[in-house]
C-alpha cells in the first residue's frame, strides 16, 4: 500500500506559517490541462499565485486540489490547481518556503492552450509581471 503524499500537508503548514508571521504566501504552479487559472497570466507554462487571505476568497487547500476565488483585472475568477502541479510555496517578502518536484508529465506552454475565459479581457491589457521575492534568491528546499 502506497502512503499518501505529504505535499498537501506541507503546503498547508507553510501557508499557515506565512499567515501567522505576517508574510504573503505565494505558490508557483506548472500549468497543465487540469489547472484552471487565467491563461493570459501564464508565462513559459508557469504561473505564480498569491494565496494570501486578502487576495483569495473561499480558499481550500485540499489533498488533491487548491481551490479559491481571486480577482484578475477586477473580475472574480474561480481557480483550481492540482496539488501535484505546485512547484513551490514561499513567502513573498523573504522567499522562505519549500520547493517540490513535479511529475514527469508534459507541461503545456501558455501558447499551447487558451481557455475560453481568456477572451474576456481586452488584448491591449498587459498582464503584470509576477511578484519577485525581495532580498535575492528564494531559499527553497526540494522535497522528493
Amino acid at each position: 500500500m502506497e502512503l499518501p503524499s505529504t505535499k498537501p500537508y506541507l503546503l498547508r503548514a507553510i501557508w499557515e506559517w506565512c499567515c501567522d508571521n505576517g508574510f504573503t504566501p505565494h505558490i508557483a504552479v506548472e500549468v497543465d490541462e487540469r489547472t484552471r487559472v487565467p491563461r493570459e497570466f501564464v508565462r513559459d507554462g508557469q504561473i505564480v499565485l498569491n494565496l494570501g487571505p486578502s487576495a483569495t476568497n473561499k480558499l481550500q487547500i485540499g489533498n488533491d486540489f487548491i481551490e479559491f476565488q481571486a480577482r484578475f483585472g477586477g473580475v472574480a475568477r474561480d481557480l483550481s490547481v492540482p496539488v501535484t502541479r505546485v512547484s513551490a510555496i514561499y513567502a513573498r517578502e523573504n522567499g522562505a518556503g519549500m520547493a517540490f518536484e513535479i511529475d514527469g508529465e508534459a507541461v503545456l506552454a501558455d501558447e499551447d492552450y487558451v481557455a475560453p475565459e481568456a477572451a474576456e479581457t481586452s488584448p491591449d491589457e498587459t498582464p503584470p509581471e509576477p511578484p519577485r521575492p525581495e532580498g535575492g534568491r528564494p531559499k527553497l528546499q526540494r522535497i522528493k
